[in-house]
């Protein structure tokens, strides 16, 4: 999945340009000609470590499972796992 979301990513951004130029020039047709993994609405959020769809925290690019895992060892610089 992971390496289906990066060959997404390189498609929206290879037809970037010419998506929007038919966008304003309202030509419906030519954007249904253009591959449908290069729209942008397709992609999806995912973890850069292990991949996961949901839980994503987009401050730090990763799920809320390794945030935590990764919070608890002290591996993310400035934030502890709070304890009272």
């Amino acid at each position: 999945m992971k390496a289906r979301d990066a060959k997404r990513a390189r498609l929206t951004a290879k037809y970037a340009d010419k998506r929007a130029a038919l966008k304003a020039a309202g030509d419906s047709v030519g954007l249904q000609k253009l591959p449908r993994n290069s729209s942008k609405v397709r992609m999806r959020n995912r973890c850069k470590l292990t991949g996961r769809p949901r839980g994503y925290m987009r401050l730090f690019g990763i799920s809320r499972v390794t945030f935590r895992e990764m919070a608890t060892f002290g591996k993310i610089p400035g934030v502890t796992k709070s304890s009272w």
